[in-house]
C-alpha cells in the first residue's frame, strides 16, 4: 500500500505542475472570476486546495502551517502561490516516504476545522480522503478553464503513468 501512496504523491506533484502551467494562461480578470466552482474563481480554488494539503499535513505530521478557515487565501501573487504549492508537493512526497507500511493501518485521529467532533480512523483512509480530496478540486479548476475556452488540460492518473515521472509504477 506504501508503494500507492508513493504513486499518488508523484502524481499529485505532476498534476499540480500541469494546473498551474494551464492557469498562468488565464488573465487576471479570468484568474479573478467567479465561473461557478465550489470556491468561485481560479485564484480561490488553487488557494483552498494548498490550505486544505496544510491543514492534513499539519494533523498528519504535527509540522507545519496551520490554516483555520478552509477558504483561507494564502496567496493573492501568482507566482508565491505557485512556489508555495511545489514546496508542498515536496513536503507531501517527503512524508509519504517517511512513513512505514505498519504505519499505514494505524488509527489516526484529529478534529475538522469545520466541526468539534473528534474523528478516529485509519492512517491509509486519511490518506485516501487527502489525495482524493486535491483531485476533486483539481477538477474544478479544469471546468474553470474550460469555461474560458482554454484547451482541457490531461491530469488523468494514467497519463502521468506513461509519462517519464510515472512510468515506475506502471
Amino acid at each position: 500500500m506504501k508503494d500507492h501512496f508513493e504513486m499518488m504523491a508523484a502524481y499529485n506533484r505532476w498534476a499540480n505542475q500541469r494546473l498551474y502551467e494551464a492557469a498562468a494562461t488565464l488573465d487576471d480578470a479570468q484568474y479573478h472570476e467567479n465561473r461557478g466552482a465550489f470556491f468561485g474563481s481560479m485564484e480561490n480554488t488553487l488557494n483552498h486546495i494548498l490550505v486544505a494539503d496544510r491543514v492534513w499535513l499539519n494533523r498528519f505530521t504535527g509540522e507545519g502551517p496551520k490554516p483555520r478557515s478552509l477558504d483561507e487565501i494564502i496567496s493573492r501573487d501568482r507566482d508565491e502561490l505557485a512556489r508555495l504549492r511545489s514546496a508542498e508537493d515536496q513536503r507531501i512526497i517527503d512524508y509519504i516516504a517517511d512513513i512505514s507500511e505498519e504505519e499505514l493501518g494505524d488509527l489516526f485521529s484529529y478534529t475538522p476545522i469545520s466541526t468539534p467532533e473528534r474523528i478516529t480512523q485509519r492512517l491509509n483512509s486519511a490518506l485516501a480522503h487527502f489525495f482524493n480530496h486535491q483531485t476533486h478540486h483539481r477538477g474544478h479548476c479544469h471546468m474553470i478553464l474550460t469555461s474560458f475556452g482554454k484547451p482541457s488540460v490531461v491530469l488523468d492518473l494514467a497519463y502521468f503513468l506513461r509519462a517519464p515521472e510515472g512510468g515506475k509504477w506502471l
